[in-house]
């Protein structure tokens, strides 16, 4: 009994392994069968020679296998490779073959993730580099539209590597080769021909199908090159609109840099897409050339191409006028021949800020060294002889009514929000202007601000100019080229001659009246700046009504004149004004705060204004302007906002510095 017992547990032993075995034997026969596998005795079947072969499909149907042509195998990428190498399931030569379960279908992505992966651990990425692009290209396409479930069919994607690449035949020819160039040919028909008809029939009537296929130019846009082969995405989303706008600049480079000059492009560079972009002028696949009657930019088309966007039906938005079919959305300042208007102004404008900048950043240059060399000889200003007046010296000369003073600081104020808000939109393409626009809720609010701040500017203005011209007609004894008009007259130029004569110490410091040639450039310069600045922006603020009346040349004029006299009164403004007022030797430190207190020292106002101050010492009239100083504190809050300013003001140049020498 007990040696039956132990004889049992062995014969259990012994039929474990005979069917482990067995087992072994079997289920290396599939294995077996794959290895003798060879890519000739596939293709024999596979070649399309034999007939179509057919497999079960979906919902029962029969479905036919697409044959493999031998030639571009052999030619493709893959042609080194055998056919079990993708095709794992495949364990035999049958007919009808016999799959292994347990093995993965074909995958792209599964395959050439893993040959980069054993290229990186075998650090084999330089000599294998391609595998990286490719696996890159995997990485976007997982991104991709074409990587959602299909609508029809959830299960699969809507396309998948196989459908644009075939991989029994893919391969990329090397750049310049004529195999190149009838592969990019072949870029329409591959996405055309199984997905996308209607686009296909469209774009190969368009300007950059005829160029493609009728005339042979492989340098004509094709699908990739504005959708890209692996990153597509969905044409209505931002990110794809902003980008389309620079796909089409990489080709029309020259129309993309005129088209980010007008409103249109500023708007699109800020980050926006709600103005007109390429597609929205030209259409998409179905572009046709300028001179095309059929084309939507055709001067026949124009109106109605504005119209899609500049319409009553439209919130805030009005129909456009006749002068909108003459605008040249890609107007240029060097073709006097087609745009003589944009080339005239630009030659202009430049002329005037070569000059200005250069008269005036060589005067403050010259001002510095001079005083700095009078200080190191130990010079003293021009003695003023009182003529035995006494005076309190601890008094203040009174030089700025209130109503001045609140003028400027408001003015003051916003020139500067002007400033911020119309260069964001002038080097929209800098780093910082859409940080800008984004921060006050956008391009519209922006360009709301900027008006409501241009009528706040052109109504102090007017305020200004209306009591002034009151003031002065009802003064019967003023004289409008007298010492105290703010008018230039002959004295002032020959101190200018004079100052540029010390400058050079040829000779002594000019003395200046009430309002030095300076101060009444930096006033008539606001006269100069409100009607170039302020007319020009009251026509591109409301266009329907401008183009009723004028050709669409003014609007091109009109942005190129807003933009650069805006840019001149900036720079003028934060370099010159601040040096004549802020940053001269004699005035640091800084800020002077006449303007805020409205009164200076008798000895500042001596030295500055050295003619006034005889005048007035001589005909005994100076102590009706002699007050007492401002109080500590307020003295102390005019340093604390005059410093504000400044720091604004110089923080405003340099945006406007990053954007004019980075756009």
């Amino acid at each position: 009994m007990k040696r039956a017992e132990s004889r049992q547990p062995r014969s259990a032993l012994w039929l474990c392994g005979l069917l482990l075995a067995a087992a072994a034997v079997f289920g290396a026969v599939p294995a077996a069968a794959a290895n003798k596998l060879d890519n000739a005795g596939c293709l024999s079947c596979h070649d399309g020679k034999k007939g179509k072969i057919e497999v079960p499909g979906k919902d029962g149907e029969k479905r036919a296998l697409a044959h493999v042509d031998t030639r571009k195998f052999g030619m493709s990428i893959h042609s080194e490779m055998r056919c079990v190498a993708c095709h794992q399931e495949i364990t035999d030569s049958r007919a009808q073959h016999r799959k292994n379960p347990q093995a993965q279908a074909p995958n792209c992505i599964t395959c050439h993730e893993q040959l980069w992966a054993d290229a990186r651990r075998d650090k084999l990425t330089q000599e294998k580099e391609r595998l990286g692009l490719v696996v890159q290209n995997i990485a976007d396409y997982r991104k991709s539209f074409h990587a959602r479930p299909d609508a029809d069919d959830p299960t699969r994607a809507k396309a998948f590597c196989e459908d644009c690449h075939g991989s029994h035949e893919f391969r990329v020819p090397p750049q310049g080769s004529e195999r190149r160039t009838a592969w990019h040919k072949e870029i329409p028909e591959t996405c055309g021909a199984k997905c996308h008809e209607d686009q296909l029939e469209s774009y190969l009537e368009s300007v950059h199908g005829e160029e493609l296929v009728d005339k042979g130019n492989v340098k004509a846009a094709v699908c990739t090159d504005c959708h890209s082969a692996h990153r597509v995405v969905n044409t209505s989303t931002d990110n794809f609109k902003l980008a389309n706008v620079n796909t089409c600049g990489d080709c029309h480079k020259k129309q993309l840099n005129s088209y980010t000059d007008t409103y249109h492009g500023q708007v699109n560079r800020l980050g926006y897409t709600y103005t007109a972009r390429c597609v929205d002028c030209h259409r998409s696949h179905d572009v046709k050339a300028v001179e095309d009657p059929n084309s939507t930019v055709h001067p026949k088309n124009r109106m109605k191409t504005c119209m899609k966007c500049h319409s009553d039906k439209k919130p805030g938005m009005h129909d456009a006028t006749p002068g909108f079919a003459s605008f040249a959305p890609h107007a240029t300042t060097d073709d006097f021949e087609k745009y003589p208007q944009m080339f005239i102004a630009s030659k202009f404008m430049v002329a005037l800020l070569i000059f200005v900048f250069a008269f005036f950043w060589a005067h403050s240059g010259l001002w510095y060294y001079r005083e700095w060399k009078d200080r190191q000889a130990g010079k003293a200003p021009p003695h003023i002889d009182t003529k035995g007046l006494v005076l309190d010296t601890g008094k203040h000369f009174r030089r700025f009514p209130l109503g001045w003073r609140i003028a400027h600081l408001v003015f003051a104020l916003v020139t500067m929000t002007l400033v911020l808000t119309g260069t964001s939109a002038l080097y929209a393409e800098s780093a910082w202007a859409p940080v800008v626009a984004k921060a006050v809720g956008g391009p519209k609010m922006l360009g709301l601000i900027h008006r409501v701040a241009a009528f706040l500017f052109i109504g102090i203005f007017m305020i200004h100019f209306v009591y002034v011209m009151q003031k002065l007609l009802r003064d019967r004894t003023f004289r409008w080229f007298g010492p105290d008009s703010l008018i230039p007259n002959w004295k002032d130029f020959a101190d200018c001659w004079g100052m540029f004569k010390w400058f050079f110490g040829k000779g002594p410091r000019p003395l200046f009246d009430r309002w030095a040639y300076y101060e009444k450039f930096d006033y008539w310069a606001v006269f100069w700046g409100v009607n170039i600045i302020g007319w020009s922006g009251l026509m591109l603020a409301f266009p329907h009504v401008t183009a009723q009346f004028l050709p669409g040349w003014v609007f091109n004029v009109g942005t190129l004149v807003h933009g650069e006299e805006a840019f001149l009164a900036a720079v003028f403004l934060f370099t010159v004004h601040f040096f004549n007022n802020h940053f001269r030797p004699d005035k640091l430190p800084p800020p002077d705060v006449v303007m805020f207190t409205g009164t200076q020292s008798l000895e500042e106002f001596r030295h500055d204004h050295p003619a006034h101050y005889q005048r007035l010492v001589d005909s005994g009239e100076i102590t009706q302007y002699l007050v007492d100083p401002p109080s500590r504190q307020f003295h102390g809050g005019s340093v604390a906002l005059g410093l504000a300013l400044i720091a604004v003001g110089l923080v405003l140049l340099l945006l406007v510095g990053v954007g004019f020498f980075t756009t």
